[in-house]
């Protein structure tokens, strides 16, 4: 707990239900507002507030800006229960223009103990944009957009505080701020703390609890994350974008972060830098894109390196593939006590540790080759590899024994041999250099990718099929291989290939109009509710599909109870998705009581539900002059439309100006216009698509 015992030459009292702005502001005559108190001249003061709501209808005129010297006190110890700061007033700042705020904290000015709220749609509860004030022992609720917004050169104190159920986020920090971030629990936010532009934040000792994602880190930010407890969190615990690289612990400093039972990710990385994590508690299965794990030691300031007993595999990238391999008799290194680990492997040398690793039925047909001779070192491995089908002859019969293998032989191989299926080539994507892929092992490659066999380095993305595969590569292959036949525990690599890991771009949308929209979507983890391996962006959508990508979207807050619909069974895929959307306002039912999630949804359903779900304010119909079909709105849909074209929410394809607000809602459309509400709610960047409907993209 922060200590607030500071000297202050006045103490001004305040009380909302028995304070007289006429009065003294003693204790005995308190003001009856902060306003009034903040307007008193001597510096330093302690403004004292006892427990009431502080608001308008109290008298307070917001923003409250709290300026150089003044500490504002509530209780400490209750983090501020039942002493409550509620309102929202517009606020010019320097870097972001005009906000709406409910508290301003200037230099070294002081905040503790109090209950904060801004209820207002993008409201936020503190804004500090300078110097170094503080936040200690406070409880930020339900804020319409952030809690507490840092930016420009400021390096507040921000401690021991609860961030519970606010709009977009907690805590927001920007520009060049340098705050620090210690033991503050966030529970419940769509998202705990946000970390942008070249801010370089020390985040230590915090709780985060119950968030949609506790940390997202993006643009040039560099912060220092240390003994965080990030557990819970609805999608993800650290998401890492842009050209961000946080501090996640270092040989002299291990991080000491525990991330447990998070939704879809304990850390994602995905920008193109590979970042090292020491010293974190984490699920290695949790973890997506280029990250370096490395364990960590209280005796030891060394990196953790795997034993190894040939001299030219220490350090190296697959040395624990190799290990395994080796512990096992199954690959063996040179009488010089080398590996050779960036050797070619030929044909005759993969079949021998093929032969050595499976032990799996042969096939009824015997295979003889006209070039393996009797008394040849490897004949009974090569034929035994090739009776399980791992190998097989050229169309002359011979075999090549001499000829290296390739990594899409060794692919297609192993994809063979083990009888692998049910490969979905959307999923090669992933690699830079697909078109390299001959026609006849596509299916091969999407079917090995899937089953984490495919090991890229240095470079995730390149697949490199038809270059020669080298021994590490082979060992990693075939340890991974052994990994999915339940042989061999799994080992942490950044360069295992995981269709999860990059942004995949799906063949049927390339060129659609809506890719961009679809694109940031997937770059998000917010597409899977769709339910469906490719997006079929023409496709309508139904009532069902387009709950499920609400509600994985918004993870609205719930407004009310929502029934059990008549016609969505408990175990019907989209039941909690319809629930969450139910309860947060988007979708309802019939008067029957049904939901009807095969039926189709219209675009003026999508608009409205979405103004709805959201409550965005009523817009003047003005408008909606820009659109040629503006007649076939609905009287009682009028001023939902306006209002969803004055936030940009409508697209519409191939003609801008056209609404057709009765036709289908495709999968495209919606999905386009669901982003565009994320752009509306600040939730996401911005899009330049001509298809986005507004007014003043019309006036002339």
């Amino acid at each position: 707990m922060v200590n607030s015992t500071v000297v202050a030459t006045l103490t001004i009292y305040v009380n909302p239900a028995i304070g007289h702005d006429a009065n003294a502001g003693t204790r005995l005559n308190p003001y009856k507002t902060i306003t009034r108190a903040l307007k008193v001249t001597t510096t330093p003061k302690m403004i004292q507030l006892a427990p009431g709501t502080y608001s308008t209808a109290s008298g307070e005129i917001f923003p409250l800006v709290i300026s150089v010297g003044v500490i504002v006190v509530g209780h400490e110890a209750t983090k501020g229960q039942g002493i409550v700061i509620s309102g929202s007033g517009l606020y010019n700042s320097k870097s972001f223009g005009t906000q709406n705020i409910t508290v301003v904290l200037l230099n070294d000015a002081q905040l503790m103990g109090v209950t904060l709220v801004n209820s207002t749609q993008k409201g936020t509860g503190v804004w500090i944009e300078s110097t170094s004030p503080t936040l200690a022992n406070n409880t930020f609720i339900k804020c319409g957009r952030e809690a507490v917004f840092v930016s420009g050169t400021a390096k507040p104190l921000i401690e021991d505080n609860v961030f519970v159920q606010n709009g977009i986020g907690g805590l927001v920090m920007a520009g060049n701020c340098k705050p620090e971030v210690l033991e503050n629990v966030f529970q419940k936010n769509a998202l705990g703390i946000a970390i942008s532009d070249y801010a370089i934040p020390r985040v230590a000792n915090n709780t985060f609890l119950f968030n949609r994602n506790a940390i997202a880190i993006s643009r040039n930010a560099r912060p220092i994350l240390r003994n965080n407890l990030i557990e819970n969190s609805i999608q993800g615990g650290l998401l890492i974008n842009g050209h961000a690289v946080p501090d996640l612990g270092n040989l002299q400093e291990p991080a000491g972060n525990i991330f447990r039972h998070n939704g879809q990710f304990d850390i994602q990385n995905t920008t193109s830098v590979q970042l090292i994590s020491v010293g974190n508690q984490l699920n290695p299965a949790q973890v997506k894109g280029m990250i370096e794990l490395i364990a960590a030691t209280e005796n030891t300031s060394k990196k953790v390196l795997v034993n190894t007993t040939f001299s030219d595999i220490v350090g190296h990238w697959a040395a624990a593939f190799v290990e395994v391999l080796h512990n096992r008799n199954l690959m063996s290194g040179f009488s010089d006590g080398t590996f050779r680990p960036e050797a070619p492997i030929t044909r005759a040398q993969y079949a021998d540790v093929i032969a050595k690793s499976f032990q799996l039925p042969p096939s009824n047909r015997t295979r003889k080759f006209t070039d393996v001779k009797p008394g040849f070192w490897a004949k009974s491995a090569i034929e035994r590899a090739a009776s399980m089908e791992f190998l097989s002859a050229f169309p002359d019969g011979t075999f090549q024994p001499m000829q290296n293998l390739t990594r899409i032989q060794a692919i297609v191989s192993l994809v063979n041999g083990l009888k692998l299926s049910g490969g979905n080539p959307h999923i090669l994507n992933v690699f830079r250099d697909r078109a390299q892929i001959p026609s006849s092992a596509i299916n091969a490659v999407a079917v090995a990718t899937q089953k984490l066999l495919v090991v890229n380095y240095p470079e995730i993305e390149q697949l490199e099929p038809l270059r020669d595969i080298t021994r590490a590569e082979v060992a990693a292959f075939i340890h991974q291989a052994l990994v999915m036949s339940g042989k061999a525990k799994p080992i942490t690599c950044a360069y295992i290939v995981n269709p999860n890991v990059e942004i995949p771009c799906y063949t049927n949308f390339v060129t659609h109009w809506a890719e961009p929209f679809i694109q940031a979507l997937v770059s998000m983890g917010l597409t899977h509710g769709f339910a469906h391996e490719t997006f079929e962006l023409d496709q309508p959508i139904t009532r069902a599909q387009y709950a499920a990508l609400v509600a994985v979207c918004f993870n609205p807050t719930p407004k009310h109870a929502a029934p059990d619909f008549t016609d969505v069974p408990r175990d019907f895929w989209a039941y909690n998705a319809i629930k969450i959307a139910a309860q947060g306002g988007f979708v309802g039912g019939f008067r029957d009581g049904s939901f009807r999630p095969g039926q189709n949804v219209l675009r003026l359903q999508v608009i409205v539900s979405l103004v709805n779900g959201l409550a965005l304010k009523a817009a003047d119909n003005e408008t909606l002059l820009g659109c040629c079909d503006r007649n076939t709105i609905p009287n009682y849909a009028r001023t939902a439309v306006a209002s969803a074209t004055q936030n940009k929410i409508i697209v519409n394809y191939p003609d801008p100006k056209q609404l057709h607000l009765h036709r289908e809602a495709t999968r495209g459309e919606a999905a386009a216009m669901v982003y565009q509400a994320l752009v509306a709610l600040r939730q996401t960047p911005t899009i330049s698509s001509p298809y986005i409907f507004s007014h003043s993209s019309f006036e002339k």
